[in-house]
């Protein structure tokens, strides 16, 4: 087996050994980037030097030492561009770290590069992106899932031993699915998002994109606390995530819940995710089916609230203060042309919806409205998860389809997140880990829903499902 296809926990446990050197970790990521990056596509900056000089000033004895990661590109990065995939950020080069990446700093992680992904995190395919499209690894015709596309993708092509996602609604664990690899969204307020570029602030979450659950677990010890320049972040304390994989889950209670086996699912996915319940009940898990009604409401609520934030966040990108500025006859006519020429057509979009949904007289009709479902939403998982441990769904209701087969209607392109936009409106953690693959090769995920805080919980019950199969150990033949 190739150096780059060794897992965080492998890589991690040779190098300790000195059986392979840091610098020997990072030179064999850096030729396998060299050799498919072109075919892939998954980076929009990569920082071979700025990499060998993180390994110089690491500690030999810190938790993550020497382990090259990636890095979404709408998570800023002192002295590395952070463009967002937007022409409105293209030059854009932060002067601070986001927490997530100082607290990798600090592990010893080392920066291969910054990921593609759709325009500010907005779409599911990663097509939304100024620069270019990220193809799947398993088929380079066909997308990678989005936003976090480039994350997932460099991932399972062995271009990065793991890296760093946001999800807003869906996207770590969607592409994570698509890719074969494993994503976790964890509980909001248990990542810090100082230093994210915000899409929709009461949403979005930074998780880990990895080959397996130990590998996720690792990550999230790495990036998860309290961070006092993040409001938001909770003051929980963090457990080891890494010792919750491997312990017994015989006779927890995973939820299946009717509205989440629908028509027009793709049977295969239906039939692989139906097999993987089935898996975890000979593990000793214990089905039960339950409801979760204002399921159907998801969508509505989500691309009203999520677009209502986006409207208000992304007002910053004026031409004034930093970013892309386009010429005008004056300063009204300087704003039109910066933010038409600047934001690309998905963005666009949703700004008008947005701005619409929060305009005098429908505010209360639309926003107000939505937050209200939102309540019920989250009603519905805490009511559900007093009875059960975990909740067993599909992540997505189609394997990866083609590049282009849903760029025109946008409606299509939004259903693509129909299994994952529900956790991120109740708040809850979730995990996308591979289990199967469909006829053409292409693979499907399982996803498992936690209590606000139980990332212990889903990590167990992914971890032991994971050790049963051998879905984790495919690798796309590049």
């Amino acid at each position: 087996m190739e150096i780059f296809d060794l897992t965080i926990e492998e890589l991690r446990l040779r190098i300790s050994r000195k059986e392979v050197s840091a610098a020997e970790a990072l030179d064999s990521v850096l030729s396998r980037i060299d050799k498919v990056e072109g075919r892939i596509k998954a980076y929009n900056t990569l920082t071979p030097e700025k990499a060998r000089g993180m390994l110089a000033e690491a500690d030999e004895k810190a938790p993550l030492y020497g382990i090259p990661l990636a890095i979404k590109d709408n998570m800023c990065t002192r002295g590395v561009r952070t463009t967002c995939s937007s022409k409105m950020l293209e030059n854009f080069v932060p002067v601070y770290e986001s927490t997530v990446t100082s607290k990798l700093i600090k592990a010893g992680y080392v920066l291969v590069g910054k990921t593609n992904l759709d325009e500010f995190a907005m779409g599911s395919s990663t097509e939304n992106s100024a620069f270019k499209t990220t193809s799947n690894p398993w088929d380079t015709e066909r997308i990678p899932g989005g936003s976090s596309g480039g994350s997932a993708a460099a991932v399972a092509a062995g271009q990065c031993v793991g890296a760093l996602g946001s999800d807003t609604g869906g996207s770590i664990r969607q592409p994570a699915a698509l890719c074969g690899v494993v994503g976790l969204k964890p509980t909001y307020g248990r990542v810090s998002r100082y230093g994210l570029v915000a899409f929709a602030s009461s949403l979005d979450q930074i998780g880990p994109i990895t080959k397996t659950v130990k590998d996720t677990a690792i990550l999230m010890n790495a990036i998860s606390g309290r961070d006092p320049m993040d409001s938001t972040s909770a003051p929980i304390p963090v457990p080891d995530f890494e010792a919750a994989a491997g312990k017994d889950i015989k006779g927890i209670k995973v939820g299946i819940p009717k509205e989440y086996f629908i028509e027009g699912m793709d049977p295969e996915v239906d039939t692989a995710v139906r097999e993987a319940i089935k898996k975890l009940e000979s593990l000793g898990a214990i089905p039960v089916e339950i409801s979760l009604p204002n399921t159907q409401y998801a969508i509505a609520t989500y691309y009203v609230l999520a677009t209502s934030e986006a409207s208000s966040n992304l007002a910053r990108y004026d031409g004034v203060k930093y970013g892309f500025r386009a010429e005008g006859r004056d300063l009204l006519d300087m704003y039109m042309q910066t933010r038409s020429r600047g934001f690309g057509p998905e963005v666009k979009r949703r700004i008008m919806l947005g701005t619409y949904a929060l305009s005098a007289g429908y505010y209360e009709a639309y926003y107000g409205k939505a937050q209200q479902v939102r309540t019920l939403i989250k009603r519905d998982f805490d009511n559900a998860l007093k009875e059960v441990d975990v909740i067993a769904t599909p992540t997505s209701p189609t394997a990866a389809f083609k590049m282009g087969e849903k760029t025109a209607d946008p409606l299509q392109m939004y259903l693509s997140d129909i299994f994952t936009i529900s956790i991120n409106l109740a708040g809850v953690p979730a995990i996308s880990l591979p289990c199967g693959f469909t006829k053409s090769g292409l693979p499907i995920g399982l996803q498992l829903i936690g209590g606000h805080f139980d990332e212990e919980g889903i990590i167990k019950a992914a971890y032991a499902y994971e050790q049963s199969t051998g879905w984790h150990k495919r690798r796309p033949a590049l």
